[in-house]
């Protein structure tokens, strides 16, 4: 049985995206890697904040039916790596408790093994749901700063969230409650700001691609972010243009009425944006940072459909995720977005079924990366899911085939020459090193 201080994937726990069914065997191994990572690894392998991606590549490759053998090899890419998770102080886990000396704790990498602790404890007494609930969606200025840093850190925490809730493993939502407790809050700064505009303002219908559209064509935002930023989103769209992206994203609007709908706008505009954001004739290459709104994406139906989560809870989490991939596509620039870069792709392998689902998922199987590439994939193939009942409504811009040729150019792109990702689609500097690519490649 899985407990906040165990973890214990049974074949049921298949997640969100069907493939192949696992084995009582890959539940077995991916169950104890998993342990060892919870126990023994830091979530950061570096103290600047290098994510460790063990859990999601393993959750990942396990809900899919990859084979036990295929799970070892890649914890032992990734855990070759990790670092130790720090040594455990009672009375810091002890202080924790106060919601005065909480605080003095947050934003600490140093301190994320003091919070795994406090958190298992937490959930251990409560419950993990209603831990969750308090900590996180109880709206008070503790909850609210912990659900800001959920979407700090490129979304990492919110990820380790969802592999948590989706797979039904308490131990990971204590991983990812940690992990947003050490992250920093500074994107408050625009999701607080943005939520207040929207509610002076008021609904409005425009649609993500509609705003998308609105950003490139405002010069302000859109060329806000520059080339020598540390933090484009930071030091660039929150420095040199912030009322405008306010202004921009506070347009969007959900309502626990056009949940579900809003839903599959998010997921179906963050794998728009991201398959979209090409440089012709350079490589196929999907952005770095994109690619993690599109892998975040693939949580919201679960977080949908979980009864302890209120409906204000899950439309504040939608909200909040739409104003920040609205402020990543205006962080790189807000490249233009060339739907004909799908449309024409031409997979690089046809024969024997390597372009279908069954080929993508097998060769990303292979691919050794820290497991962003077959998280992608798995975010793509979720998104054709969801997307299919909505395809006749205007903002949906990815439909149909145009999902498989999305996952045949995530693996055509990984396996191919040069860097996996490119860094910052909308900037010339960003395709520099990238190669040509042969004509045939597109149609």
């Amino acid at each position: 049985m899985a407990t906040p201080y165990k973890v214990q994937l049974s074949v049921e726990d298949t997640g969100a995206v069907k493939f192949q069914q696992p084995t009582t065997e890959s539940a077995a191994k991916a169950s104890d890697l998993l342990q060892k990572n919870h126990d023994n690894y830091h979530i950061f392998f570096r103290k600047d904040g290098f994510h460790n991606h063990i859990t999601h590549g393993l959750l990942t490759l396990y809900g899919l039916g990859a084979p036990a053998s295929v799970l070892q090899r890649h914890y032992d890419t990734n855990a070759s790596y990790q670092r130790p998770p720090g040594k455990v102080e009672e009375q810091i886990i002890q202080d924790m408790s106060d919601p005065d000396n909480f605080k003095k704790y947050l934003g600490k990498e140093k301190y994320y093994h003091d919070f795994l602790i406090f958190f298992e404890k937490e959930m251990e007494k409560k419950g993990w749901q209603d831990v969750v609930n308090e900590y996180v969606f109880a709206g008070d200025a503790r909850a609210d700063d912990m659900l800001v840093r959920m979407y700090a850190g490129f979304l990492h925490p919110l990820i380790h969230l969802g592999f948590g809730v989706e797979f039904n493993q308490p131990a990971i939502v204590a991983e990812a409650l940690a992990q947003a407790a050490v992250h920093d809050a500074w994107i408050g700064d625009l999701l607080l700001a943005t939520e207040q505009a929207s509610k002076a303002q008021g609904p409005t219908d425009k649609t993500l691609p509609d705003l998308l559209s609105d950003i490139r064509k405002d010069k302000k935002l859109s060329e806000a972010a520059r080339w020598e930023d540390a933090n484009k989103v930071r030091d660039g769209v929150l420095q040199r243009a912030p009322q405008e992206m306010i202004k921009h994203a506070a347009q969007w609007s959900v309502s626990s009425t056009t949940l579900e709908e809003k839903t599959a706008e998010m997921i179906n505009a963050s794998v728009y944006f991201t398959a979209g954001a090409q440089h012709p004739p350079k490589q196929v290459k999907f952005d770095f940072y994109y690619m993690h709104c599109v892998n975040c994406s693939v949580f919201f139906p679960t977080f949908n459909a979980q009864t302890w989560l209120s409906s204000k809870a899950k439309v504040r989490l939608l909200t909040w995720k739409g104003y920040l991939d609205l402020a990543m596509y205006a962080s790189r620039r807000s490249p233009e977005l060339l739907i004909e870069e799908i449309v024409g792709f031409v997979p690089k392998d046809l024969e024997a079924g390597s372009s279908s689902w069954t080929g993508v998922f097998r060769r990303l199987f292979d691919f050794d990366d820290d497991g962003h590439a077959i998280k992608l994939g798995r975010a793509v193939r979720n998104g054709q899911v969801v997307c299919q009942k909505f395809e006749d409504e205007e903002w949906c811009k990815i439909k149909d085939w145009q999902w498989e040729k999305i996952g045949n150019m995530v693996v055509d792109s990984v396996e191919d020459t040069g860097q996996n990702w490119v860094r910052s689609a909308g900037f010339e500097e960003a395709w520099e090193g990238f190669e040509d690519r042969p004509r045939s490649t597109h149609l």
